[in-house]
């Protein structure tokens, strides 16, 4: 049910996050792609160091939020301007990043892309849960797990100082 990306829609997406949220652009954060395993953005670890030299806990957590806002972002390209908010989150940092930071965001099921989709078109409004993974040397780093809470703006005027 996730249609096909072009490479102008990622240029696209990766220009809204710089221009709508300026620490994208302090964080280095790119979008990388989207296929079969989901939206995929990246960021420099240079940009993104904590005081042990690996990555910065809330650097990880940032991306990871924004992955999954990203593909939410995606999935509602044809349905009209909306607002996408981060509602709750999980984070477990389960060993250190120490290379360029990488976060996957996993696509919905079906069924779960299918209820958000009716849910917004019929309420203006739907909630999604999503999973994040960022990998350090092939295992996971960090596993995130997030509900985004996504408004139709011109059903939800209100959503615009959300």
């Amino acid at each position: 049910m996730l249609t096909a990306i072009s490479a102008e829609q990622l240029k696209a997406l990766e220009q809204t996050l710089h221009r709508e949220i300026p620490l994208t652009l302090a964080m280095g954060i790119t979008v990388v792609g989207f296929d079969e395993h989901g939206l995929t953005l990246a960021a420099p670890l240079a940009s993104n160091l904590n005081d042990k030299r690996t990555a910065f806990g809330g650097s990880l957590a940032a991306l990871a939020t924004l992955a999954g806002w990203g593909l939410v972002h995606l999935v509602l390209r044809d349905h009209g301007p909306a607002t996408v908010v981060i509602r709750e989150c999980n984070v477990s940092y389960l060993r250190p990043v120490t290379r360029d930071i990488v976060a996957t965001c996993s696509p919905p099921t079906p069924t779960e892309l299918e209820k958000f989709l009716r849910t917004f078109e019929r309420r203006g409004m739907a909630r999604i849960e999503l999973d994040v993974t960022i990998k350090a040397n092939g295992e996971d780093a960090v596993r995130y797990h997030g509900v985004y809470v996504a408004l139709d703006k011109a059903r939800h005027p209100e959503a615009e100082s959300i």
